[in-house]
């Protein structure tokens, strides 16, 4: 049985009683051929991988568990071997490894949690957190906001109906405090991608659970291992209440082509962001354009685009594209495009 007392009454001791979780196990294949090789967190957004930006806001003393599959289990030890993040050696960075090479044998994103608590005999509050979503909110003020034995979870308003349907939605009730920009909320249900959404408030993938609620958890686990998010609806069923922590900072679930450049754009501007060595001659450059590190473009036009490491763009009009490593372009026009790694298109006149 895990322990019972809920958050400690002071920030430090929070801090200090708490555990990150994120998960990072996915394989994306709605971002192909992005994803072939690479797992989405450590997609490039804004010059540093997703899981940078994710890992930079979490208080330097909770330690970190950053949970992923064998497919990607190089490329997590690479990332976590280049971060260029200090952390306390009281509250390290751990890269667990679930032994998985295909989506269907997964343990699921809520198993392979309960499975961590039970193996890792976890007795602190979690800060869980899903690997592939941009926060742009303060997390130690998350973290603050937080009630006794109260799960808190984060959301934020998108403002359209029509876009909650693809999301997992929040109803609340009235409003039981403000902490500088963010409003704190009684939760009163949930609709997941529901067909006629009652709420704009979407959940963020960005969670506190308490202790006290971690024996719940894994008893739900044992027989709804995917569902995450209907680890909240059970606490409601079993009369626990839950507060939303609502911010207006920007956020993004990076699930698909769209969505990854529509956060490139918002958080980079309409400005040029490039990577170390990266050469641009006599290129005409509008909207957001980033590019990785050894890049070499020369008589070309870009518009909204994101070029990963060492690619080659010559003579060419791209408008709307992403191009994975190493891609040699010549004398080509394309819009609304992501290219494999290695990709070549050269066109001789």
């Amino acid at each position: 049985m895990i322990g019972g007392i809920g958050f400690c009454g002071n920030t430090l001791e929070k801090l200090t009683s708490m555990k990150a979780f994120i998960l990072a196990g996915g394989f994306a294949t709605r971002l192909w051929p992005l994803t072939e090789s690479r797992p989405k967190p450590l997609l490039p957004l804004a010059g540093k991988p997703i899981l940078t930006h994710l890992v930079e806001k979490i208080p330097n003393n909770i330690p970190i568990t950053v949970s992923t599959n064998a497919v990607f289990a190089n490329a997590f030890h690479q990332w976590k071997s280049q971060l260029p993040i200090s952390r306390s050696p009281h509250s390290p960075l751990t890269i667990l490894i679930e032994d998985t090479r295909h989506d269907d044998h997964k343990l699921g994103a809520l198993g392979a949690v309960a499975q961590w608590i039970r193996d890792a005999k976890i007795d602190d509050d979690i800060l869980l957190l899903t690997g592939d979503n941009y926060l742009g909110c303060s997390l130690e003020t998350f973290i603050q906001s937080a009630k006794p034995d109260t799960p808190l979870l984060a959301a934020h308003d998108i403002g359209d109906l029509e876009r909650a349907k693809q999301f997992g939605t929040v109803l609340i009730e009235q409003t039981n405090k403000r902490t500088n920009e963010q409003t704190i909320h009684s939760v009163s249900s949930f609709e997941e991608k529901p067909h006629n959404p009652r709420s704009t408030l979407v959940s963020t993938g960005c969670s506190l659970l308490p202790r006290s609620t971690l024996p719940i958890l894994v008893e739900y686990a044992a027989s709804h291992p995917d569902n995450v998010g209907g680890i909240f609806e059970e606490f409601l069923r079993q009369h626990i209440p839950i507060d939303t922590f609502l911010f207006h900072e920007p956020w993004f679930d990076i699930g698909s082509f769209d969505a990854y450049l529509e956060a490139t754009t918002a958080l980079v501007g309409k400005t040029v962001l490039t990577g170390e060595d990266s050469i641009l001659e006599n290129t005409q450059c509008s909207g957001s354009v980033v590019t990785g590190q050894c890049c070499t473009v020369r008589n070309s036009t870009l518009e909204n685009v994101v070029l990963f490491d060492c690619c080659t763009i010559e003579d060419c009009d791209l408008r709307d594209c992403i191009c994975d490593d190493a891609c040699a372009l010549k004398g080509i026009d394309l819009q609304k495009k992501m290219l494999r790694k290695g990709t070549k298109l050269i066109r001789e006149d």
